[in-house]
Order: structure tokens, then sequence, then C-alpha cells
């Protein structure tokens, strides 16, 4: 991956606060989720409460897709994040409470809460390793994705870079009018 896509995955990590992330129902449908996350480098962490839904389909399979984007009125400045990785709950208390940290400082004009911050046993909190990443990016023009597949060894992050073309994608991936790009 070359460092211009990396700088950008990162601001856009750092630039956000919330994120939608899908899970698998029991039935095999999908559910998404909009939930606060934080970050480090490519990790990201999410909590949710311990018995709810997503803890329970993330603890029968810990696959998640999810996005990262805001709003815009300029349809040529839609940028943002999709990414697939594996969920994992976070059992350690002493990086759980590092992670409530994190989370508490994407708020910083948060002066006060309605109530007490739940302790980390009192909330479930996942860290997500992402395997493949896709950077939307239209101002490269409509639709631009460019595609990052993550290397399990993470002390080389990504994979080399390639361009993709219209014949390497199933047909369930972008047609070729989105110019998509693997990195």
């Amino acid at each position: 991956m070359d460092e211009e896509i990396r700088r950008k995955i990162l601001t856009l990590l750092e630039q956000h606060r919330i994120m939608t992330v899908a899970t698998l129902r029991p039935d095999g449908w999908p559910q998404a989720t909009t939930v606060g996350y934080a970050s480090e480098g490519l990790t990201l962490y999410f909590l949710c409460g311990l018995d709810s839904q997503k803890a329970a389909n993330l603890a029968r399979d810990d696959r998640v897709s999810l996005t990262i984007d805001h709003d815009t009125s300029d349809i040529m400045a839609i940028s943002g994040l999709s990414m697939a990785g594996h969920a994992q709950a976070v059992t350690n208390m002493a990086e759980a409470g590092r992670v409530m940290g994190m989370l508490v400082r994407k708020y910083p004009e948060q002066t006060s809460l309605p109530g007490p911050m739940p302790a980390p046993e009192e909330v479930r909190i996942f860290r997500v390793t992402p395997t493949v990443i896709s950077v939307l990016d239209y101002s490269k023009g409509f639709g631009h994705t460019d595609l990052v597949s993550i290397s399990e060894d993470r002390e080389m992050p990504f994979d080399i870079v390639e361009e993709a073309d219209e014949g390497s994608f199933p047909a369930s991936d972008p047609p070729a009018w989105t110019r998509t790009t693997t990195r």
C-alpha cells in the first residue's frame, strides 16, 4: 500500500467517531447497527451491551463488515471506508480500561454524562482487526474505490498494490464503472 492511501485511511479513522457495523444473526440475516468507535492504527474498538444481539452474533461468528463515512451535499465529495474483518471480545481488563479511555476521548466536547460511564466489566468491548479495507473517494472519480488487502503478518500490514481490472471481481463486487483499484 502506498503512503497516500495509508494516510487517507488513518485520517478518516481519526476524523470520525461513529460507524455502522454489520454482524450475522442466527437466521443468517445481516444486522447493521450504528456504534461509537475508537481506533489505534488500523485496529478499531467498539462496545455494546453484555447481552445485546451484536454480542450474541459475534460470539457465534466473529466476521463483521463496517462503514465509516459522513453526509455531504456535494456528491463528488463523498468519501469513507468500508471494511471486512474479525471482531474479538477484549477480555484483558487493562486493555478494556485503556479502550474505554480512548472512547471517551473521541468526545472532547462532552462535559458530562446523564449517568456514570459503564465500567469495562459492565459492557462487551470488541477489537476489530480488518482483513480488507475499501477506501471510497469520489474526488478521484465517480465511485472511485481503492481496495486494500491487509496481511495477516502485522509486521507487514499491507499486501502489494496492484490495479484491478473489470475481470478481477466476482459478479457481486463493484462494477468496472466504479473505477475500483486494489491496493
